[in-house]
């Protein structure tokens, strides 16, 4: 377990077009956050979503315009020291139909997305890789 303080609250809107995934790491590396939650709404133009089965990413490519119902996730830091963007999403079709898993690179955005990303202060959260499930995981010690 880790515990900080909240830091500043970011809100950010991203533009028609762009990779979400890309975006948020862009805004989160300008702000120079290395710890936080964040939260998004809008709509995507498209989005290949991820689940993680048998050791492997399975992905679902929806190419029609969708509705964000829910978007969060986490800001860290890889080993490397790149910052690390996990976000899992739901997003539905224009007929309602619901689609959800871990938001992957090419998810691009429809009308537009607005983010908010809640900074962590005094804690350090740091994404390392477990050879158990080949995950890079939360690492929190």
């Amino acid at each position: 377990m880790a515990e900080g303080k909240i830091g500043r609250i970011i809100f950010s809107k991203i533009k028609t077009g762009e990779d979400l995934i890309e975006a948020i790491k862009e805004k989160a590396e300008k702000c120079g956050v290395k710890a936080g939650l964040l939260i998004v709404i809008g709509t995507l133009e498209n989005a290949t979503l991820g689940y993680y089965k048998g050791g492997e990413y399975k992905y679902i490519r929806i190419d029609e315009p969708l509705e964000i119902a829910s978007c969060m996730g986490n800001i860290a830091v890889e080993e490397n020291g790149e910052t690390a963007i996990h976000v899992h999403i739901v997003v539905t079709t224009n007929e309602g139909k619901a689609f959800g898993g871990h938001l992957m690179n090419g998810s691009r955005v429809g009308a537009t997305a607005e983010l908010v990303i809640i900074e962590a202060l005094d804690v350090n959260l740091k994404r390392a890789f477990d050879e158990t499930t080949k995950l890079k995981l939360l690492n929190l010690e």
